[in-house]
Formats: C-alpha cells, structure tokens, sequence
C-alpha cells in the first residue's frame, strides 16, 4: 500500500535543499535578518510578477488584511462582505480593524456569489473582499459591476491566489489592494509564517509602508500609529528564490489537475473543480484541488485505509458555522457544499503514478 501525504512539508526544503541552505547561510553569516536587500529584492520581483507598482512583503496573511484594511480607511461602523467559505482571518481581519464582516454565500465554482453579495448591501457597507480560493481567481467582472454600482470598493484576499488570474489579470490587482500568503503549504511557501499587501494605489502604498512598520517614515521618524509586521529576510530570501521558479510550480499543478480530470471526470458521483482550460477567462493555479463527493466521509475513510491523506477545507466548518462569533446567518448553499467538499494531494511533489494511484482508489470506491 502507498502512503501518499495531503501535503509532504519536508519535501519544501529536500528538494532544493543545497541553494536554499546556502541561501540561508549567507543571510546567517552577514547577520542580514530584518529589513536587508533580500526583502527589498523579493518587494520587487513580486511586483512585477504581479503586474503591481507596489508589493509590500509582511510578517503573515492576517497581517496583510488588517494592515490593508486600515490603509484604506476600513474601521468601526464599516461593514465588509465576504464569503463564509474561506479561514477565519478573513473574518477575523474585518472584526479586528472594528468593522463588521457580513458573510455571503459561495456559487457553484466554490467561489464568492455576486448575486447574493448585492443582496447584502446595506448603507454600512464598504467593501467587497472576495477570496481568491484554491488558485482560482473569482469572477471580477460580476463583482465589480456590483460594487461599481453602488459605489464600495473591492478589496481581496488572494492567499491561495498567486499567479491565478481572470480575463489576464492577476489574483490581488483588482481592488484597492490584495495580500498574498506564504504559508508552507501555500503556492509559494516559506519555512514559516509570511504575507504581502499589492497595490497600484500610490495613497494605499504610502499607508501600508507606514502601517506595516511601527508607523516609521523612510527617514525613520514614527508619523503614525503602526504595527511590527516586517517579512523575516531569510523568508525573503528563500521566496525570491523559489520565485524564480513559480511558473514551473503553476505549470505541475496544472498538470496535475488536468490529470485528475481525465481520470475522474466521467464518475457521476464527483463534481470536479473547472480543468484548465475550461473557462477561457480563468487561469486557475490549483493552490487546492477541492471537489464534492457522494458518501464524502465514506470515500474518506476509504483512500484513508488505502494511505491516501485528504483533508475538508477549513475542518468542515465555514465561519458563518461559528456560532460563538456570533454569527446568525442562514446560508443553505455554502451548508450543502460542506457536506460534501473534499482535498485530493496536490502540489507539485506529487508524482504521476501516485495521482493515478489515488483515482484507482476513487474509481474502485464507486464500483467503476
């Protein structure tokens, strides 16, 4: 039997494991460990990776949000619309600014509904944030006619988002800013926590550098209130390295994807994520692929026994589910969806015989 994990975190530094040692070793041994060349040189290579004037590399993707949120002027009285299918720290980000989130309902690509957001619009409202989910980028065009329409601003969480991108554009580029995280697991992972803010917006740019660093100028004098929310240089450094990379990242997880699709896109049991390539307007990245299942927990335990590790996004719970927030909302779509939503491995230490493996072992589930 093959042991196949969800995700093999130690493969992030096996795999590449001289260049990134000597990588870290001469960051170690020049003592360059906060705010060097490394963050200044990964700010920039990001930027233009995303097509952005402005990248902003912070200490995670919480931070990014909240420092964001702030730029932009987002506080208490504010009400923000975000989709209950995403991590706490969406949520979490709006409260913590003293604003309010008001969660929204998901559509049938697993993404935030422009339809039922409008619903939700009242005159409190301030933002749209729709979350970037699995590497695919949300469609904008509904979106932002709705926010265009009543006058609010879009703002984005892109955490799973990097290098997705819709009409051509990049996941993060839409709105007054995106953030971006480099969680291990994520596209492009660290070897710990790390985030980015993007702009094109020169006021929001000038805001977050202050924000993101005890509120200091370029001349180091404290102007405004801030936070100590700096990108470690070593993880700079590692992700300007791995950067380098990202398009071959992109192009085996698509790979993947497509071989997922192939494999398993005939059972009438499973509802597959888009392959690539099925909308001409999305260029989808697969930070995850999500789908939904009959008998999920079933199927489950069965690639389980089998070795093959999965995991159900969020520990099966949206954030309208967390009642302790106090959350009252009613959203049936997003309820149903959990029911029956499951990750399949994917990253790009997957190998084709182990993904042909794991849909043998669907495809035997469902008597195929």
């Amino acid at each position: 039997m093959k042991l196949i994990p969800f995700f093999p975190y130690a493969d992030l530094f096996r795999r590449d494991e001289a260049a990134l040692t000597e990588i870290m070793m001469s960051v170690c041994r020049r003592g360059a460990y906060i705010q060097q060349q490394e963050c200044r040189n990964f700010d920039a290579n990001l930027a233009k990776f995303m097509g952005v004037k402005h990248a902003f590399g912070v200490a995670n993707g919480t931070d990014a949000i909240i420092i964001g949120l702030r730029a932009v002027g987002i506080g208490p009285g504010d009400e923000v619309i975000v989709p209950s299918h995403t991590y706490i720290a969406t949520a979490a980000s709006v409260h913590l600014v003293g604003a309010t989130p008001v969660l929204a309902e998901c559509g049938a690509d697993h993404m935030l509904d422009a339809a039922d957001v409008e619903k939700r619009i009242t005159s409190k409202t301030k933002a749209i944030m729709p979350v970037q989910l699995n590497g695919r980028t949300c469609d904008m065009d509904a979106l932002q006619a709705v926010a265009e329409k009543h006058g609010i601003m879009i703002v984005e969480d892109a955490a799973q988002g990097l290098g997705s991108k819709f009409n051509g554009q990049c996941a993060g580029t839409f709105g007054k800013f995106g953030t971006i995280s480099f969680y291990p697991a994520k596209l492009l992972g660290c070897f710990g926590d790390g985030g980015a803010i993007v702009t094109n917006d020169d006021e929001v740019a000038n805001s977050v550098a202050l924000l993101k660093d005890h509120g200091r100028n370029a001349e180091g004098r404290v102007v405004a209130w801030g936070y100590n929310s700096r990108l470690d240089n070593m993880q700079a450094a590692v992700l300007d390295h791995k950067l380098k990379s990202y398009p071959q990242e992109i192009e085996r997880r698509r790979s993947v994807a497509t071989r997922y699709q192939t494999g398993l896109g005939d059972l009438p049991e499973l509802t597959l994520p888009p392959a690539p390539g099925a909308d001409s307007r999305h260029f989808d990245v697969y930070q995850n692929y999500e789908l939904e299942a009959d008998r999920r927990d079933e199927l489950r335990t069965h690639l389980d026994e089998q070795g093959v590790k999965t995991i159900i996004q969020w520990a099966g719970t949206p954030v309208h589910q967390f009642k302790e927030l106090g959350f009252e909302v009613d959203l049936p779509i997003t309820d149903a969806f959990f029911k029956r939503c499951l990750m399949l491995p994917m990253n790009s230490a997957v190998t084709d015989e182990e993904v042909d493996y794991i849909i043998s072992v669907i495809r035997a589930f469902y008597g195929n």
